[in-house]
C-alpha cells in the first residue's frame, strides 16, 4: 500500500471542527446522509436522521464534555484516586497497628502464664530435691 496523499475511495474526511457555546465539539463530515449527536452522561445517546434542506449533507457529531476528558478533569481524577489510595492506606495501617497490639498483648499474656508455670516447676523441683535428698541431723 502506498501513500499518495489522497484518501482511499470511500474514506471520510473531517472538513472542519468547531466548539459550540455549550462546550460540545462538532465535526462536519461531507457526503454522508445522517446526523449523529451524542448526549451527555456516561452512556452516549445517538440520534440518526435524514438531513433536511436546512442541514448540509453530512454528519455532525457532538461529543459532550463528559465523554471527553480535559487535562483538568484528568488531574482531578488523579487527585481523587490518590486521596482514595491514601485513605485506604491509612485504614490498612491503622488495622495493622491494631493487629500488632493484639499480637503483643497475646505474647505478654503467654509470657505471664509461662513465668507462673516456670515458678511452679521450680518449687516442685525444690520439693522433690528435699524429699529425695538424705536428711542429715
Amino acid at each position: 500500500m502506498t501513500n499518495s496523499g489522497a484518501p482511499p475511495p470511500g474514506a471520510t474526511i473531517v472538513q472542519y471542527a468547531a466548539q459550540s457555546a455549550d462546550g460540545t465539539q462538532q465535526f462536519f463530515v461531507p457526503g454522508s446522509q445522517v446526523v449523529v449527536q451524542a448526549a451527555t452522561g456516561d452512556m452516549p445517546a445517538y440520534q440518526i436522521r435524514a438531513p433536511t434542506a436546512a442541514l448540509p449533507q453530512g454528519v455532525v457529531m457532538a461529543a459532550s464534555p463528559g465523554s471527553l476528558h480535559s487535562p483538568q478533569q484528568l488531574a482531578e481524577e488523579a487527585t481523587r484516586k490518590r486521596e482514595l489510595r491514601l485513605m485506604k492506606n491509612r485504614e490498612a495501617a491503622k488495622e495493622c497497628r491494631r493487629r500488632k497490639k493484639e499480637y503483643v498483648k497475646c505474647l505478654e499474656s503467654r509470657v505471664a502464664v509461662l513465668e507462673v508455670q516456670n515458678k511452679k516447676l521450680i518449687e516442685e523441683l525444690e520439693t522433690l530435691k528435699d524429699i529425695c535428698s538424705p536428711k542429715t541431723d
